[in-house]
């Protein structure tokens, strides 16, 4: 047995393992099956009648064929290609064309374990077979709604995932690249920034400066990864304080990254409501002007263009977190290559 990862950076190039990940807006799954490549892999999803999603690998045990061009069943689809049925489990129920063979019966797909939160399809990117997975421990902002209020903002963008998560831990990248943007144009054009370790991972944050500007950016690992940041924003910019961006970014292959940002506002009552049709009517163009910087930005960057850089101190919160990742990478390699010996 093998393993198909040789160095820490083949593993974080399709993301790392035991992790969960949001794979996919919660519309893009229907009772109908459709195929997703995400995390290097490829997976059939669907819905059974009272909406609960289930992903197997897209895969048939049998020849191979994608199960994403099978009929849905309920908790289990029929391969297209030649009948076979396999249970949302992996486990084959039936094989039409010769019945009581030895693969009935038989786990013989890959399945996996999903969660749906915040309008977000999840995925549990677990390195074996497992039948229960881990809690997905979200921040507050996604999963207490009698507080938060949120939309979330999903986009593919081109290249590497981690150019995407450098980009959200260089707060000062705002100053200037979103300097015209109506809430990103205040506070000084020169920082000196430090790290604050929490719980769960670390702020990055600029020193002597708060609720200017694009001023801090939030790592976290809770069984998942995400970032936090807050945009202050003007009275014009409706009830709830600061407007604060939740982020994930889930690799859809080392070419194409899968971009989800939820737009969160501590509203409540009749504030939430303004807040909402304020956003849906005024701002959300606004911010998708923003997002568009990053990605034309990003996707412009040359995929070696890592490799040639010359940091400063602005850098520190990029470099830390590249070689936290890389060290989780060597640790999952490790254990992975003893496994395979």
């Amino acid at each position: 047995m093998s393993t198909k990862y040789q160095t820490p950076d083949d593993l974080l190039a399709v993301g790392l393992k035991d992790l969960w990940y949001p794979i996919c807006p919660s519309d893009f799954v229907t009772d109908k099956p459709i195929s997703l490549r995400r995390l290097g892999q490829k997976f059939a999803i669907w819905r059974d009648a009272d909406g609960t999603p289930y992903a197997l690998e897209d895969h048939c045990p049998h020849r191979g064929a994608p199960l994403s061009q099978g009929i849905p069943m309920g908790d289990r689809i029929a391969c297209g290609y030649h009948g076979v049925q396999i249970r949302k489990d992996g486990v084959v129920t039936s094989v039409p064309g010769s019945p009581g063979c030895s693969l009935e019966g038989k786990r013989a797909a890959r399945y996996f374990h999903l969660k749906e939160v915040a309008g977000a399809i999840f995925l549990y990117n677990s390195s074996e077979q497992i039948d229960t997975p881990p809690p997905l421990n979200l921040p507050e902002q996604l999963t207490d709604d009698a507080t938060w209020s949120n939309f979330l903002c999903y986009t593919e963008w081109k290249g590497d995932y981690r150019y995407v998560i450098d980009n959200v831990m260089d707060p000062m990248h705002g100053t200037y690249l979103h300097k015209q943007s109506h809430s990103m144009a205040e506070g000084s054009t020169v920082a000196e920034f430090g790290v604050r370790d929490t719980p769960t991972g670390f702020i990055f944050e600029k020193k002597g400066q708060r609720n200017m500007n694009f001023d801090w950016t939030e790592w976290a690992d809770t069984g998942i990864h995400y970032m936090l940041l807050e945009i202050p924003y003007p009275k014009s910019g409706g009830p709830g304080g600061s407007f604060g961006i939740v982020g994930i970014y889930t690799p859809i292959n080392e070419k194409l990254s899968a971009v989800f940002h939820w737009r969160v506002r501590r509203v409540q009552g009749w504030q939430r409501d303004a807040w909402r049709f304020l956003y849906q009517n005024r701002l959300e163009a606004r911010h998708w002007a923003v997002l568009e910087q990053d990605r034309v930005m990003l996707e412009e960057m040359e995929p070696d263009a890592n490799t040639r850089e010359n940091l400063y101190q602005h850098d520190i919160g990029i470099v830390r977190l590249r070689r936290h990742m890389r060290k989780l990478a060597s640790a999952q390699l490790e254990q992975l290559q003893d496994k395979a010996a």
